[in-house]
């Protein structure tokens, strides 16, 4: 999968209320599809659409002992959309500096 591919799958992941909502709760600690579901005020089968699309997109990672299916934060969930959106930082504030070295070449005009 592309480094593009990647970053479509967490920016889709993270595009919907409910999930972020799930990874509100999931960044404090792990925690069943019941207890996720409890504040959503959502159907089962939706909550369990949901974390699917959180775990295809690699911020999730869940584990079923017995019945119970618990999910929790994957530690480097972040790191792909955090290089990507410090990559564009780095681009935008180079352009900034172009523009200022570019108006500082520039001389005032001066006022009559």
């Amino acid at each position: 999968m592309t480094e593009t591919e990647n970053i479509d799958r967490y920016f889709q992941a993270m595009a919907d209320p409910y999930r972020r909502g799930f990874i509100e709760r999931l960044s404090k600690g792990p925690a069943s599809v019941k207890e996720l579901a409890a504040p959503a005020d959502v159907q089962l089968p939706a909550v369990l659409k949901h974390l699917r699309v959180l775990e295809d997109g690699g911020i999730v990672v869940s584990e079923k002992i017995g019945r119970v299916r618990t999910y929790r934060m994957r530690p480097d969930a972040f790191n792909t959309m955090n290089n990507w959106i410090e990559q564009r930082q780095r681009d935008m504030n180079a352009a900034f500096d172009r523009l200022a070295f570019v108006m500082a070449e520039v001389p005032e005009e001066k006022e009559n």
